[in-house]
């Protein structure tokens, strides 16, 4: 239950569900490019999460990254209606 709690408040302080495609060259291959997807909270438009996953690949991981794609969507907003022009009936 924590764990979500910690979530949610992430949410609330302006965290949003991140999602970075990383391709890279295969170290075997260099040739090949390989896709690598990732998933985090990380407050846009910095990243501060995102920029230390790829400083630790940068120092950790043999792969020279070809090309970074980002995409966030918050999961918390208001709610939306609208008004559908239909009418049922039960009998």
């Amino acid at each position: 239950m924590m764990e979500t709690d910690r979530d949610f408040a992430a949410q609330l302080s302006g965290h949003r569900l991140t999602t970075a495609e990383v391709l890279y060259y295969m170290p075997d291959h260099p040739s090949l490019i390989q896709s690598f997807l990732w998933q985090t909270q990380d407050l846009a438009p910095r990243y501060p999460r995102l920029i230390r996953f790829l400083d630790f690949w940068r120092a950790e991981i043999d792969a020279v990254i070809h090309t970074v794609r980002i995409a966030h969507r918050g999961l918390i907003g208001p709610a939306e209606w609208s008004r559908a022009d239909i009418e049922l009936r039960l009998n």
